[in-house]
């Protein structure tokens, strides 16, 4: 530790992103990226902004995103001066924080959930208290009905991959009007309702998307937010604080062509889905149990072995699963849902562990 660090640097504790093996051929289970490519209409998009680069490349992209905007805001029907676009959906939480979340009452969040919030929450100064989940890793609306500044949770949740009924949601948004309520919807493709529709009716609702997920441009790095105009408003004051062009060209291009080519979005989440409760079955036969899911993960557990074992295990057989030493969760995995290639490759690697433990 340098002397020349700030107060706030030596006390944080960074969030870890999972690991980008450097191998030739990994089976890579441990980033939530979508295993299948995005849509054609994207490359095509690419390809063109990159044919104009001698005239388009020299300029600052638009700092508001403004077509990006028109095109999903049109895709969700609603307008564009309700709709946020910025890098990656872990920037959007990031100026949320700071536009939004930091108040005299503590931010609520679960205790089991995306640990990127902790440490924004540290980072930014953000008083917040967690919320338990249940023993099955479900949230309770119920306990999240007490004075507040602001609450967060992912739908579904991470890493647990359990859903929330969005009846659910809009009776605790209801419940909160004078603390904004962000729904962080990084995988509500895969089989959870979105709360997009919801915004309209309460000016207190926040919805963060990403297209990092669904749409299989974790690469480019885009993300939004979603809500009345005034909390919109609010984050562009941040952002326009802090680094006004977000979204390079290309970015900008590449997530409007995947908003633009519906069916090869459909087509993509079906697969991944059909593949989750594929590899769901596997795993339970294989002695797991397997939290409900509806996102491009699963979570799991085995009684008669050891997590981080099972995962070094895995590692050295060139797959690569999430674990987490964290408390409640540290006997748990999550696993990405792959090709259903990569699934069987990791099931028959788990039989091969099973067989050489009993052995």
């Amino acid at each position: 530790m340098s002397r020349y660090w700030s107060d706030i640097v030596h006390r944080l504790t960074p969030y870890v992103p999972g690991e980008q093996p450097v191998v030739a051929h990994p089976v890579k289970l441990n980033t939530n990226e979508n295993p299948y490519p995005p849509s054609p209409r994207v490359l095509a998009a690419i390809r063109q902004e990159l044919g104009e680069a001698a005239e388009s490349l020299r300029r600052y992209p638009d700092p508001t995103a403004h077509k990006l905007r028109e095109t999903v805001a049109t895709y969700h029907g609603i307008r564009a001066d309700q709709v946020f676009a910025g890098n990656g959906s872990d920037e959007v939480l990031a100026l949320t924080f700071q536009a939004l979340l930091k108040h005299d009452k503590p931010l609520l969040f679960p205790d089991v959930t995306y640990s990127f919030y902790p440490t924004y929450a540290r980072l930014f100064e953000v008083d917040y208290r967690t919320i338990p989940l249940d023993e099955s890793f479900a949230i309770n609306v119920d306990d999240y009905m007490t004075p507040n500044g602001g609450i967060l949770f992912p739908n579904p949740n991470a890493p647990t991959g359990r859903p929330l009924p969005l009846a659910d949601i809009e009776r605790l948004v209801a419940s909160n009007p004078d603390s904004v309520v962000v729904i962080d919807e990084a995988y509500v493709d895969f089989g959870a309702q979105s709360a997009i529709g919801l915004i309209d009716r309460y000016p207190n609702l926040l919805v963060v998307q990403t297209v990092s997920k669904s749409r299989s441009l974790a690469g480019m790095r885009v993300g939004f937010a979603f809500g009345d105009p005034e909390l919109i408003a609010a984050l562009n004051r941040v952002k326009d604080s802090f680094n006004s062009y977000p979204l390079d060209r290309l970015a900008q291009a590449a997530a409007a062509a995947a908003y633009e080519d519906d069916a090869w979005f459909r087509g993509t989440c079906a697969k991944v889905v059909a593949s989750r409760e594929r590899l769901a079955a596997g795993l339970r036969a294989l002695g797991f149990e397997v939290v409900p899911s509806a996102a491009n993960l699963l979570f799991a557990r085995h009684e008669g072995y050891d997590a981080a074992t099972l995962a070094l295990r895995l590692r050295e057989k060139e797959i690569f699963v999430r674990h987490f030493k964290a408390p409640r969760i540290d006997q748990h995995l999550r696993i990405s849902v792959g090709t259903d290639a990569e699934c069987d490759i990791l099931l028959g690697a788990l039989r091969d562990i099973f067989d050489a433990y009993v052995g």
